[in-house]
């Protein structure tokens, strides 16, 4: 029985109030149990983020790329990649493959103008050393005949057509000597010079205006590698 006031029992000894279970009074799950029950409203809080393994843990660290940077085809190992704030090396691609061996080249020109001075300069060097070359065969065919006897042979010839032995008798030697036949030969050697740088020049002049009209003349080069 109690008879006493304020939930005291009776004989005057004060009893401790009953302790109730903090699982029936709490919302939240015990510590140490989370992620095995799921939290407020039924639903599982997200795991904690996961640090990135550090390097020789086994483990490949994962490649980042930047915003705008082309990323290699599937299968291409990338190298180089370091931390998160590193880029990694961009993958080679082959480059163009080079000339087959034994390949001819050829390339198109034209020839749209001559100078005329340069023009003038070799033709007169190329008619010069025709004229000297001229000389000297002419020299080299005289001794040469004249060694042979052809010469002499000639002369009797006409003496005999002719019938008279005098002193005032035809001689061809006046007329073909060495003397005679070498001035010949030069002054055919200085029309040639003269007519050839003359002629040349003129045709480059010719040529100019020519190839004004028509593009000039159209060359195909070729080369062998």
């Amino acid at each position: 029985m109690s008879g006493g006031q304020g939930g005291v029992p009776y004989g005057g000894t004060p009893q401790r109030p009953a302790e109730h279970p903090a699982s029936s009074t709490s919302v939240m799950p015990p510590v140490g149990q989370a992620g095995a029950q799921p939290g407020y409203g039924g639903q599982t809080p997200p795991p904690p983020p996961s640090t990135p393994p550090a390097a020789g843990s086994g483990f490949s660290t994962p490649t980042t790329y930047t915003k705008g940077q082309p990323t290699p085809p599937r299968g291409t190992r990338t190298t180089g990649a370091g931390g998160p704030g590193q880029a990694p090396a961009p993958a080679r691609r082959p480059g163009p493959a080079g000339p087959a061996a034994g390949r001819t080249r050829k390339a198109r020109l034209r020839v749209v103008k001559a100078d005329p001075w340069s023009v003038m300069k070799v033709s007169f060097l190329l008619s010069l050393a025709i004229g000297v070359i001229v000389i000297v065969a002419a020299a080299v065919l005289w001794m040469t005949l004249d060694g042979l006897g052809v010469f002499d042979s000639l002369t009797s010839t006409f003496k005999d057509i002719t019938g008279s032995d005098s002193a005032g008798a035809f001689n061809l030697m006046d007329y073909i000597g060495f003397g005679k036949v070498m001035l010949f030969t030069t002054l055919i050697a200085v029309v040639d010079v003269v007519l050839m740088t003359a002629l040349c020049t003129l045709a480059a002049f010719i040529y100019n205006s020519a190839a004004g009209f028509t593009g000039g003349i159209e060359l195909t080069l070729a080369e062998e590698d």
